[in-house]
């Protein structure tokens, strides 16, 4: 016997009663807990009620055979496996596929040699200690697999009210100006994302538009973005990092190299965490009919104007966040009523294509080009939809956003 606490329960099914007591006498010597059965329906019967760890059961008996009884057996809903060993006069290759069809595990020849019973016996033991320790296993595997599962049923609730939080960053999909109109779009890679755009105005005749790509993916990204958009906020100018205090307490706007150069010492000197950002920072003045933009390493900004030329602005630039006194270079252009101003991250650029290649900035100006006559939020859907047609999908592996800014006829 191998070294159980609890004996093995043994059945011996023999309709011989000189054969099943001799084959008991030996069990009760090495220790095993042992039930005999006369008849397999019987014997049967007692599987349903009790525990049995092994069955030692002849193959020829009236009524139910050996070989019946082992289908039956395997048929029951068991936790634990049963090891079936069977009974035989039979040494014919057929007859032993037969038994082994059946669900037999193993064969012994009668008359039964103690030894060889004694072997048999151990084999079993060998499996049914392997079969409770991978059933153990199972068990914990399938605990831990709950437990993970709740875990991930209350982080995924989590993550959809992160989400919805957000998206509140850009509740207003469209804004009007008056003189001019911003529409924006946001569409997650998961649940919640890196990306942020949104606008606000300065004064009755200068709006700033923006676009942001914090690096990496999912929580910690979406809390970078909910911080950047409170140092962006037109609702308090105070904490704008738009906006310095002059000498009478009023706002005064910075100019857009001054504010990026700003957002980069926030993250070198005071958030020190391990992101970066890339940003596209925008100020239209409807009186000078002047473009003041800064790009920090964001997707090149695009300018379409009114007869439906397509320019691209910017100078690359190097992202927010990664080298202390990084200087941004700001361009300025004239714009003029009818013109639109476009700012998308990489999620639109860097999508990747089935051919192998990327939708590009060359693929994105196509698309601007095929939409030049719609504007807003229109314009912005029809960016997404050609997107979508060249991946041949529209779940995306980036976050996808994009701002547009159309200057209205006065």
């Amino acid at each position: 016997m191998s070294a159980v606490e609890v004996p093995r329960h043994v059945l011996v099914v023999d309709d011989s009663r000189a054969q099943r007591h001799m084959v008991s006498m030996h069990l009760r010597r090495w220790g095993y807990r042992v039930s005999e059965s006369e008849s397999a329906l019987a014997a049967l019967d007692l599987c349903r009620s009790a525990d049995i760890d092994i069955i030692i059961s002849d193959w020829m008996m009236p009524g139910m055979t050996g070989l019946e009884f082992c289908r039956e057996f395997r048929a029951l809903d068991r936790e634990n496996y049963g090891y079936f060993v069977l009974l035989t006069s039979k040494s014919e290759t057929t007859e032993i596929a037969d038994g082994l069809e059946a669900g037999a595990d193993d064969f012994l020849t009668k008359p039964v040699a103690s030894n060889e019973l004694r072997a048999r016996l151990r084999a079993g033991e060998r499996m049914l200690a392997t079969q409770a320790e991978l059933l153990a296993k199972n068990r914990v595997i399938v605990s831990t697999l709950v437990e993970l599962q709740k875990l991930y049923d209350s982080l995924d609730r989590d993550l959809i009210e992160a989400r919805k939080l957000q998206q509140t960053l850009i509740r207003d999909r469209v804004r009007d100006y008056g003189w001019a109109k911003v529409a924006l779009i946001l569409r997650n890679s998961g649940r919640v994302g890196g990306d942020l755009v949104g606008s606000f105005r300065v004064d009755e005749d200068r709006v700033v538009v923006y676009s942001i790509d914090v690096s990496g993916h999912g929580v910690a990204s979406a809390m970078m973005t909910a911080r950047l958009a409170g140092f962006l906020t037109g609702s308090s100018p105070e904490q704008n990092l738009a906006f310095q205090t002059g000498p009478e307490g009023e706002h005064i706007l910075l100019p857009p190299a001054a504010v990026v150069d700003r957002f980069n010492r926030l993250m070198l000197d005071e958030i020190q965490a391990e992101q970066y950002f890339t940003m596209a920072y925008a100020v239209v003045d409807r009186r000078t009919g002047r473009l003041d933009l800064v790009q920090a390493g964001h997707p090149h900004p695009m300018l379409i104007r009114r007869d439906g030329r397509v320019q691209r602005l910017g100078q690359g630039g190097m992202p927010i966040g990664l080298i202390d006194g990084a200087t941004y270079d700001q361009i300025t252009v004239q714009v003029a009523p009818g013109d639109r101003l476009i700012l998308v991250s990489d999620g639109f650029t860097e999508c990747p294509l089935p051919e192998g290649r990327d939708f590009g900035e060359d693929g994105l100006v196509e698309s601007l080009k095929s939409s030049a006559h719609l504007s807003g939020a229109d314009l912005l859907e029809a960016m997404v939809w050609d997107l979508t047609a060249k991946a041949g999908t529209d779940s995306f592996p980036d976050d996808v956003s994009g701002i547009v800014l159309d200057l209205l006829a006065q």
